[in-house]
């Protein structure tokens, strides 16, 4: 499967859905931009001051980022090649636009560090009816992005529709967050299933019941 980073916004210019959730992305936080091209994101957040790391296997692209303050940039084949990051790489936000490999998936939920923040967008069926990208490779199922996200983080926003601007195009669109307490409680489940009674051993846990404090996503900035 090729690398599809076919454009839906203007050059340069960031994605809408991009700008209007990025306020969550904890301050100072390191940003994976995914198939980034010439990085119009990675450009936006570290003017916002993200440290930025942005991967894609157009050198020449990647190339203009070069002398970009706050900007590193990893030439890498996605799909071709091994995942080229360490694995225990996380990232206080990952943003994705305009480009779908499935196989992915998994890595990016999984390089979300606790808090994390997942800003996806990108085309789905129905799109080959009025444009590109047309090859269903390229096109997310009615809800899949959904379906993806939610068994492993908390959905704030998610769209699956039409839109008119900037151009005619079919999307599918999500922010979603790793919540904090998931480590602990993914650990409490693996305890469990494992028949094991040392609950208390894991950092941060306690047999007593703790509240945790109330996580609030402002719906704007």
């Amino acid at each position: 499967m090729h690398q599809a980073t076919h454009t839906m916004h203007g050059v340069g210019e960031p994605s809408q859905w991009v700008r209007q959730w990025a306020h969550l992305i904890a301050p100072g936080g390191t940003v994976l931009d995914l198939a980034s091209g010439a990085g119009r994101h990675a450009r936006w957040l570290a003017q916002r001051g993200h440290p930025v790391a942005a991967l894609d296997r157009d050198a020449a692209a990647l190339a203009t980022l070069r002398d970009v303050p706050g900007i590193g940039t990893l030439e890498c084949d996605l799909e071709g090649a091994p995942w080229p990051l360490a694995d225990d790489a996380r990232f206080a936000a990952i943003v994705v636009t305009n480009y779908l490999h499935r196989p992915l998936m998994g890595r990016l939920l999984d390089a979300l560090a606790p808090g994390g923040i997942l800003i996806y967008e990108t085309f789905a069926q129905g799109n080959e009816t009025v444009g590109k990208p047309s090859n269903p490779a390229f096109l997310l199922a009615p809800g899949e992005l959904l379906a993806v996200c939610a068994p492993t983080l908390r959905v704030i926003a998610y769209q699956d529709g039409f839109i008119l601007h900037p151009r005619e195009a079919f999307v599918q669109r999500i922010c979603a967050v790793r919540e904090k307490s998931s480590q602990v409680e993914n650990l409490t489940r693996e305890q469990a299933a494992a028949g094991s009674d040392t609950v208390s051993e894991i950092p941060g846990h306690t047999q007593t019941t703790q509240v945790l404090p109330v996580s609030r996503y402002v719906l704007t900035a």
